[in-house]
């Protein structure tokens, strides 16, 4: 399904709010908002610079002379178009929002597991992050875990872009589900760049 350029907000001018000057549209999912397809491939520079606009469309400020309806309206489209920027650009919140689109229904946002040799794997891997600020060369080991454990990310994209394109929807669930892991191991790297950078 494909989405027109024209912002979806400029499309009801005869909904329930006609009597003030904003058109909005909170039911629109969150690639509508964009004027983008449904899809797990997305040009993320595109997305950006729709983002920016909307985001300078719809600043409260620019309704600062405007009725107090018209204020409360820019201010919670404005968040609304942050929270589907912020969904968007995240590859596991993007597979988790592309999901729920589908049907499919995740009573737990913190996902697990019962793949014991990728269970594993994070125990090893947490275990030689740890280790990293102890070696001889921490930068040199912290840049060789973090560039193999973004690889194995991208690899986990590849999977849920072909099990979601298949509709093979129980399999894209498991793989979101390693997706977070490997997000929370870059947020640790990331944690201990800091730390390094600190020392």
């Amino acid at each position: 399904r494909r989405h027109t350029e024209t912002s979806p907000f400029t499309l009801i001018a005869y909904s329930n709010s006609r009597q003030c000057g904003i058109a909005l549209n909170f039911s629109s999912d969150y690639f509508e908002i964009f004027s983008i397809p449904i899809a797990w491939n997305l040009d993320l520079s595109e997305l950006n610079r729709r983002y920016l606009s909307l985001q300078q469309e719809f600043h409260p400020d620019r309704y600062a002379k405007k009725s107090d309806l018209e204020q409360r309206l820019a201010v919670q489209m404005a968040a609304l178009i942050n929270q589907a920027f912020e969904t968007l650009k995240s590859p596991v919140h993007r597979a988790q929002y592309l999901l729920e689109l589908s049907g499919v229904v995740d009573d737990e946002p913190s996902k697990t597991t019962s793949d014991g040799v990728f269970l594993m794997q994070q125990i090893e891997l947490r275990e030689v992050l740890a280790s990293i600020p102890s070696s001889d060369d921490p930068w040199w080991a912290l840049d060789r875990l973090a560039s193999s454990i973004r690889a194995s990310y991208t690899d986990l994209q590849s999977d849920f872009h072909q099990s979601f394109g298949a509709e093979r929807f129980d399999e894209a669930h498991r793989t979101v589900a390693k997706m977070q892991y490997f997000t929370k191991l870059l947020d640790q790297v990331r944690s201990l760049e800091d730390s390094l950078e600190d020392i």
